[in-house]
């Protein structure tokens, strides 16, 4: 490959990555229902057919802020927590990855949402329910693993099982974000029952 065509393959994913931060300022600003092709275009500065040659329909543009909310999830997770979560105080690890899943500015805000509209669609969508399948998945192993560690160290309640603890967790907490999306609870107190229910998991 020329360094030509390297230079051209950078330049297409960071336009395609700009196109879906827009997405994500939009959802921010004003929800997810105010994205479209030319709300978008005029957040990013490009043309609508620009938008369009990336993202030809509107559950494009959600698909692509979806994965670029997850992205930078997971650089704020590690920025807390470290770079290498495998290696990172487990604790640490399950506090920075719950709390992440409860909105706290804007940017999580518009993450958040993304997300909800990912768990809706997927009631109605085949594929959208398998991909999210796969991704709790791996989020549940993540939080299971580094569990099992503070487990095998003597540092859990006895008897706990990482797996359905893993699971529990994640569910209290995305049930909470939603309860926080809807104005429906405090962010701050959703916070802090999450912390709680870490709190419960040790001895």
């Amino acid at each position: 490959m020329s360094p030509r065509t390297r230079g051209l393959g950078a330049r297409h994913d960071e336009r395609r990555r700009e196109i879906a931060d827009a997405v994500l300022a939009i959802v921010a600003d004003q929800g997810l229902a105010a994205v479209s092709l030319t709300a978008t275009a005029a957040r990013a500065g490009v043309s609508p057919g620009g938008v369009q040659h990336y993202f030809p329909a509107k559950h494009d543009l959600i698909d692509a802020a979806f994965d670029r909310g997850n992205a930078l999830s997971s650089e704020r997770i590690r920025a807390r927590a470290g770079e290498d979560l495998a290696a990172a105080e487990p604790r640490t690890v399950l506090t920075a990855v719950l709390t992440e899943l409860i909105p706290y500015d804007a940017a999580t805000t518009a993450h958040l949402r993304v997300r909800q509209s990912f768990n809706a669609l997927a009631l109605a969508d085949a594929a959208v329910a398998e991909r999210l399948r796969e991704l709790y998945a791996g989020l549940h192993g993540d939080l299971a693993a580094a569990l099992r560690r503070d487990r095998d160290a003597g540092r859990v309640r006895p008897g706990l099982d990482p797996d359905r603890e893993a699971v529990a967790l994640t569910a209290t907490t995305e049930g909470l974000a939603y309860y926080v999306l809807i104005g429906a609870y405090d962010a701050g107190r959703a916070r802090d029952l999450v912390l709680t229910a870490v709190d419960g998991v040790y001895c």
